[in-house]
């Protein structure tokens, strides 16, 4: 629901134009069972005619692996990304992830979302981060990561088929969820290959009330084609 705040416009009309311009036609929005806006809004109000939105249910808040399984059906076997709704990434990273053949991940360079992101130094410690072999591959993600060399992972990923079994399979955290990045490292270890892309900011976060007029006035004036 984070996505329909307002930002000069429901803040997820912003990502799908960014999915639209990166080739992206088919879009499935993992719902609640109580988020009838977001379906009145792209159903209705709003229908897009350069993306065709479906919506998977996800019954209860039971992690993000969750929410990824409860698309597996929209996926039908095939490759597809994954990405927050609370997050506006670059044309330029959602095409990377695109073009890939296997899974991956968008490494977003540390020092490039400071400089041009509205994530400071102490939120971007909160995300995992990538250690990556020479030839790219992912060898696993590790929490805490603040040096500037880092490629931070926001949670813009290309998955096959193969993320489903980990999603199932993964261990609640603490919390009672299961986490997303907890099925990435578990598939990583049953041997399913993921390349890194080094992908340069800006990320646009929408984490909490006060990312809102950041966002809004870095959103000024943007045009949006749905």
């Amino acid at each position: 629901m984070k996505g329909m705040v307002p930002v000069g416009r429901p803040f997820l009309d912003y990502l799908l134009a960014a999915l639209a311009d990166a080739g992206c036609q088919e879009v499935c929005a993992v719902i609640g069972p109580d988020h009838g806006a977001v379906r009145d809004r792209y159903e209705r109000e709003a229908v897009p005619v350069r993306v065709r939105v479906s919506f998977a249910v996800q019954p209860e808040p039971r992690g993000t692996a969750d929410a990824v399984l409860s698309a597996e059906t929209f996926a039908s076997g095939g490759s597809f990304l994954v990405m927050n709704a609370d997050d506006l990434y670059p044309v330029s990273a959602l095409k990377a992830l695109r073009a890939l053949e296997g899974c991956g991940m968008a490494g977003f360079e540390r020092a490039s979302l400071l400089a041009t992101s509205n994530l400071g130094p102490e939120r971007l410690a909160s995300f995992p981060v990538a250690r990556a072999a020479e030839d790219g591959r992912l060898e696993t993600l590790v929490d805490g990561g603040r040096a500037d060399h880092d490629l931070v992972s926001m949670n813009l990923w290309a998955f096959t088929a193969a993320i489903f079994a980990a999603c199932r399979d993964v261990a609640p955290a603490p919390n009672g969820e299961r986490e997303l990045p907890d099925a990435v490292r578990l598939a990583v270890t049953r041997g399913v290959p993921f390349t890194v892309v080094p992908c340069p900011g800006p990320v646009l976060d929408l984490t909490s009330r006060g990312d809102i007029a950041f966002v809004t006035e870095r959103l000024r004036g943007v045009e949006v084609a749905l």
